[in-house]
């Protein structure tokens, strides 16, 4: 099965698709106010071919006022992605406006983008997808009270829409497995497809999004 965005261990952030784990590199915002090395990211992507970018982006769960610095190593991280040439996953709560103003210049620099959990109004749809956006969907979808949440994910594209537990593997796998079958349970009965046909569509979608990761990964 196909889990977008999950963790094993704090920070370190991953993405299963066909059988196979993706490693994704980057300073979350999180991580921003701390000593953070961009030098060494580069050094890690660069002796990582297969590995994406992320979990980067914006957040204002923590402050009102997003800080100076995070913005900083937000900017530094996409010029980072798009030189070596590699899919990003981004992070961006209360503010998923300012995280695809920033993505803007980056059109067809960086190959693909994964907005991960992605829980605003579709108004903001069309500029992602006109990055190459891919829209992964979470625990939210398994509240039936969250109906503005389910109606939202039930118009997305399908060959757009993912499915992400956020979960740390390593605190809790068996936990981040049965949410995963959960939430691929109600997607494909929003989506009104049968569980086996959403497995295969998720596992094409997530190859589309990492397409190129390993054959062009850019060394500058």
């Amino acid at each position: 099965m196909t889990d977008a965005h999950f963790h094993r261990g704090g920070y370190a952030t991953f993405l299963r698709a066909n059988g196979q784990e993706v490693s994704f590199l980057g300073i979350h915002p999180w991580q921003t106010e701390a000593t953070a090395d961009l030098d060494a990211l580069r050094t890690q992507l660069r002796t990582a071919p297969a590995a994406g970018v992320g979990e980067i982006g914006l957040d204002r769960l923590r402050t009102k006022a997003i800080p100076a610095r995070q913005r900083e190593l937000f900017a530094r991280q996409l010029e980072m992605a798009a030189d070596l040439r590699r899919p990003v996953v981004l992070h961006g709560a209360k503010c998923w406006g300012e995280v695809v103003a920033a993505c803007r210049p980056f059109r067809g620099r960086i190959p693909a983008f994964l907005f991960h959990g992605f829980s605003r109004s579709a108004g903001l749809l069309p500029d992602i997808f006109s990055l190459n956006g891919y829209v992964s969907v979470g625990p939210a979808l398994l509240n039936d009270h969250a109906v503005n949440y389910r109606a939202l994910v039930k118009a997305l594209p399908p060959e757009r829409t993912l499915i992400e537990t956020d979960m740390d593997y390593a605190a809790d796998g068996e936990g981040a497995a049965r949410m995963l079958r959960a939430l691929r349970d109600a997607l494909a009965a929003l989506q009104g497809v049968a569980p086996d046909v959403l497995d295969a569509r998720l596992s094409a979608t997530a190859g589309r999004f990492l397409q190129g990761l390993v054959r062009n990964p850019g060394t500058p």
